[in-house]
């Protein structure tokens, strides 16, 4: 790295510790406020502290301490890893707030509500604000890093890819490299040919970090290249032929006397405390949700009935976990002979046979009624689903509830997608929705539960409310 990024990368660094602690210190005023203004209208005879700066100073300390113990100033996330990452801190940091107090018996002199009330606000706006304001700072130009990737083929498009779509980052592609390049260029970066011209091409652009997108690379082949580039650039990354395996929640294991590395993938399902806290979840948050959505849903079952003869709620079969059927509630959507039209609709139209059969839906379906393509568009149609999460045969988060016909092209498949209920959102619906082919909806669903952990099911659950709302791929 010359000498100018080393500068601009510390500027940065050292404005996104200025800005942490600006950010803390607004959340302590905030939440005095809170403290003052609004719990006494709710809790009765609260205390009278001293909210001085002076008083309270030391738990800014705390707090930035543990942001520099988590590598908050180093780490490069991307936005999901990084909100984990400042709830996680949040949380430690009152936790050893607490702790202190506790120890040193001096909890009568600071008010435990407002402690409190700090993490709740920082866990509800100090996400928003370090992100954006991470990525001002990347818009200046400060702490951001040129990337090289080494490869041309499906590893190296994926990588760009993923890079592409995580701004949070901070990563520059300064382009691709490769021997024998698959493609010329890759959406408008040039690849460079010869990989034995890379220390030139590091030194030249300035390059901070290489990704090795190159899993055909034979073992030999890859540890002269890893060993050659940890001492040409600050890190190193490669990417690893293990399409398909479990990733989230893995483990590496070192053995250095006999230089084995060990990637140790955990049964998450396996765990009943965090299998039983997402039934759990799902229970009270079913619960909540029918009960705020009782009256829209008779609202709606009643526009049904007057837009088209049928039921307002159909009771369709599913599979459910284990493979066992059960029955699944949605609003009606469709007329009363949707079937019939199905048929004669693909008998006479090439071009809609060849769309179902690859994505087992239709963009203008003549089956859909009025109130049920607007239910559609918003996913209000799914909302008697709520019954099924209730009644514990689905779960808010989960793979699609695939209907019976549908075994024959999931059954090889089967024992891992229906090793959890379905649910009525799961990770195909926030990856393009209806725009993504069948067998790629199968794929997701398997990695949804190879991976499952309660931090995916929250990540998908906030790509929902953003897919629903810009109605991203909703037929």
């Amino acid at each position: 790295m010359t000498f100018l990024p080393k500068i601009k990368n510390r500027i940065g660094v050292a404005l996104l510790f200025l800005g942490d602690i600006l950010a803390i210190f607004a959340f302590f005023h905030l939440s005095v406020l809170i403290r003052e203004g609004i719990l006494p209208r709710f809790i009765s005879d609260m205390p009278d502290y001293n909210y001085s700066f002076k008083n309270y100073s030391w738990i800014f300390v705390v707090w930035l301490l543990i942001l520099l113990y988590e590598e908050g100033y180093s780490k490069r996330l991307a936005l999901w890893d990084e909100i984990r990452f400042i709830w996680k801190s949040s949380f430690f940091s009152s936790v050893a707030i607490f702790t202190m107090l506790f120890v040193m018996k001096r909890g009568h002199e600071y008010s435990r509500a407002l402690i409190i009330t700090m993490a709740m606000v920082a866990i509800i706006l100090f996400p928003f604000v370090r992100i954006y304001y991470k990525r001002f700072l990347y818009y200046l130009g400060l702490m951001r890093r040129k990337i090289l990737i080494i490869g041309s083929g499906p590893a190296a498009v994926s990588a760009y890819t993923a890079i592409r779509h995580e701004p949070n980052l901070g990563y520059e592609i300064a382009g691709f490299v490769d021997n024998d390049p698959a493609m010329e260029e890759i959406d408008g970066n040039k690849v460079r040919k010869g990989i034995n011209k890379i220390d030139r091409y590091i030194r030249s652009a300035g390059i901070h970090d290489v990704i090795v997108a190159k899993p055909e690379l034979d073992k030999d082949e890859l540890a002269k290249l890893l060993n050659h580039l940890q001492h040409k650039v600050e890190n190193t990354l490669f990417i690893p032929d293990i399409k398909g395996i479990a990733v989230a929640g893995t483990e590496l294991r070192h053995f250095f006397r006999e230089q084995t590395i060990i990637i140790e993938v955990s049964n998450t399902l396996a765990n009943p405390l965090k299998y039983g806290a997402k039934r759990l979840l799902d229970y009270l948050a079913g619960v909540i949700i029918f009960l705020v959505f009782l009256a829209p849903m008779l609202l709606i079952a009643l526009i049904i009935k007057l837009d088209s003869k049928g039921p307002a709620i159909l009771r369709q079969k599913r599979i459910g976990k284990n493979a066992r059927e059960f029955y699944c509630f949605k609003f009606r959507t469709m007329l009363p002979d949707a079937d019939e039209r199905l048929k004669k609709l693909l008998e006479n139209d090439r071009s809609a046979k060849e769309e179902w059969e690859k994505y087992w839906k239709l963009t203008d379906d003549p089956r859909i009624t009025r109130v049920g393509n607007i239910l559609r568009k918003t996913s209000l149609d799914e909302l008697p689903q709520i019954l099924n999460v209730i009644l514990g045969e689905m779960s808010l988060i989960g793979p699609r509830p695939y209907l019976p016909r549908e075994w024959e092209y999931i059954k090889e498949e089967s024992d891992i997608i229906h090793a959890l209920p379905p649910g009525i959102t799961g990770l195909w619906q926030v990856s393009g929705r209806n725009n993504q082919d069948y067998n790629f909806r199968i794929t997701m669903d398997s990695w949804y539960v190879k991976n499952w952990n309660l931090w995916l099911d929250v990540m998908i659950l906030f790509e929902t409310v953003g897919v629903v709302l810009k109605r991203d791929g909703a037929r």
